[in-house]
C-alpha cells in the first residue's frame, strides 16, 4: 500500500484491488505531439501509462482508455483524433487496441460492453465535447456508464476540474483509484516537499518570476539553496539597480523581487542569482553574442543564457546537494547558442544524482531540456505534469487528486 512520506493519508492505488472480471476506465494523458503526417514525435506520455494498463490486464481485467489530444475548438477534428495513435499504442502493448469513434454514445457503450478479458479499447478525444472542460456532470455520467472501476493516471491534467479528471469520480464512491503514474508523481513530490535529505536545492528558471512566485515563497520555508536563472533573473538584476539592456523584465515585479531577496536573507537561505550572462543583439540563433555582467548589459542587447561564472557557481552548489528540485531552464536552450547554461545545470544534476542525491525534474521545459541532452534516465524522476506539479508544490489542492481521496 503506497503512503505519502508525511503520513497525512494513504493513497488509493490500483495495487489495492484485483481487476479480474472488471472493466476499468483509465483517464490517461495521451496528449502527445504529432507531426504533419500524424506520426508521434514523443511517446513518453504513452509509455508512462503502460505499467498501469498492464497491471489491470494481467489481473484479468478489461481496459478502456480515455484522453484528450490538443485543443480542438469546434468538435471533431481530423488532426486531433486519437485514432492516429492506435497503431503505436498497439505496438507498445503488444496487442491490437480497439478504437471507438466517439467517447460516449451507442458505439462506445457497445464496444465497452463487448470488451473481453485482456482486451483494450481506446475512446475518441474527450475534448471533442465542450462538456469535458466544463466539468459537465451529465457528460461525466455517460463516461461512467462504460465501466465498473475508475482509474486516474493522468497527472498532467490533475489540476483541471474536468469531467474525466474529477467529476466522474463521484460515480465510483468505492471503486476509484490512482494509477501507478499518478501515485508515483504524488509520492515523489511529497518526498521533495516534506522529507528532503539535505542540503536541499531548488533551481527555478523560465521567463517570469510571476509564474513561480507562489512556489518560490513556499520553497523559502523548505530549501537550503535557491538558484534563480532564466529570463526571470533579469527582473532581480533590474530591481537591484542593474542595467539589463533589452532583456526580459517584469517592470511591475521589481519590488516583489527585492522582497524575495530580503525574505531569503532573513530565513538564512543561500539565494544564488546569475552574475553574468551570454548576451545577444537579437533573439535569434545567428545573433551576435558576447558575455556581460548581469548588472551591466549593453543597451540594445539582451541576456539569453547564464554566463560561465554563473554556471560554475550554480554547478558547485547543485553537485553538493542531496535533494534537487528543478523547474525551468537557465536560458533559451532551444537555440544551440544559448543552451550551454541549461546543459551545464543538467550535467550537475546528473552528477549529484550519481552521488546519491534525489533529483526531481519539474515537467514542462525542464523535462524537455533533460530529454534534449539525453539525461532523462540519469535523474531520479521526471514529472509528466508541469502545471500540475507546480500547483501541487504551491500547496494547492488538485481536483484530480481530491476526487480520488474524497
Amino acid at each position: 500500500m503506497a503512503t505519502f512520506t508525511d503520513d497525512t493519508y494513504i493513497m488509493k492505488t490500483i495495487d489495492q484491488v484485483s481487476f479480474l472480471g472488471k472493466k476499468a476506465l483509465i483517464r490517461v494523458d495521451f496528449n502527445v505531439p504529432l507531426d504533419k503526417d500524424y506520426n508521434i514525435t514523443d511517446d513518453n506520455r504513452m509509455t508512462a501509462a503502460l505499467p498501469t494498463i498492464k497491471k489491470i490486464l494481467t489481473d484479468g481485467g478489461e481496459v478502456i482508455l480515455m484522453s484528450h489530444l490538443g485543443r480542438p475548438k469546434d468538435g471533431p477534428t481530423e488532426k486531433y483524433s486519437l485514432k492516429h495513435i492506435v497503431a503505436h499504442l498497439s505496438d507498445l502493448l503488444g496487442q491490437q487496441v480497439q478504437f471507438a469513434d466517439d467517447c460516449i454514445g451507442a458505439e462506445a457503450l457497445k464496444k465497452a460492453k463487448d470488451l473481453q478479458k485482456g482486451e483494450v479499447l481506446l475512446l475518441e478525444n474527450l475534448r471533442f465535447y465542450k462538456e469535458e472542460e466544463k466539468g459537465d456532470l451529465a457528460f461525466a455520467e455517460k463516461l461512467a456508464k462504460l465501466c465498473d472501476v475508475y482509474v486516474n493516471d493522468a497527472f498532467g491534467t490533475a489540476h483541471r476540474a474536468h469531467a474525466s479528471t474529477s467529476i466522474i469520480a463521484q460515480f465510483f464512491p468505492e471503486g476509484k483509484y490512482f494509477g501507478y503514474l499518478m501515485a508515483g508523481e504524488l509520492a515523489n513530490a511529497e518526498k521533495v516537499l516534506n522529507n528532503p535529505e539535505r542540503p536541499f536545492t531548488a533551481i527555478m528558471g523560465g521567463a517570469k518570476v510571476s509564474d513561480k512566485i507562489e512556489l518560490i515563497e513556499r520553497l523559502l520555508d523548505k530549501v537550503d539553496n535557491l538558484i534563480i536563472g532564466g529570463g526571470m533573473a533579469y527582473t532581480f538584476a533590474k530591481a537591484q539597480g542593474g542595467n539589463i539592456g533589452k532583456s526580459l523584465v517584469e517592470a511591475d515585479k521589481l519590488d516583489l523581487a527585492l522582497s524575495l531577496i530580503k525574505k531569503a536573507k532573513d530565513k538564512g537561505i543561500n539565494l544564488l542569482l546569475p552574475t553574468d550572462s551570454i548576451i545577444a543583439d537579437n533573439f535569434a540563433n545567428d545573433a551576435n553574442t558576447d558575455t556581460a555582467q548581469n548588472n551591466a548589459i549593453k543597451d540594445g542587447w539582451m541576456g539569453l543564457d547564464i554566463g560561465p561564472d554563473s554556471i560554475k557557481a550554480f554547478s558547485k552548489v547543485v553537485e553538493q546537494s542531496k535533494t534537487i528540485l528543478w523547474n525551468g531552464p537557465m536560458g533559451v536552450f532551444e537555440m544551440e547558442k544559448f543552451e550551454a547554461g541549461t546543459k551545464a545545470i543538467a550535467e550537475a544534476v546528473v552528477k549529484a544524482t550519481e552521488n546519491g542525491a534525489f533529483s526531481l525534474i519539474g515537467g514542462g521545459d525542464s523535462a524537455a531540456a533533460v530529454a534534449k541532452f539525453g539525461f532523462t534516465n540519469d535523474v531520479s524522476y521526471v514529472s509528466t505534469g508541469g502545471g500540475a506539479l507546480l500547483e501541487y508544490m504551491e500547496g494547492k489542492e488538485l481536483p484530480g487528486v481530491k476526487a480520488i481521496n474524497d
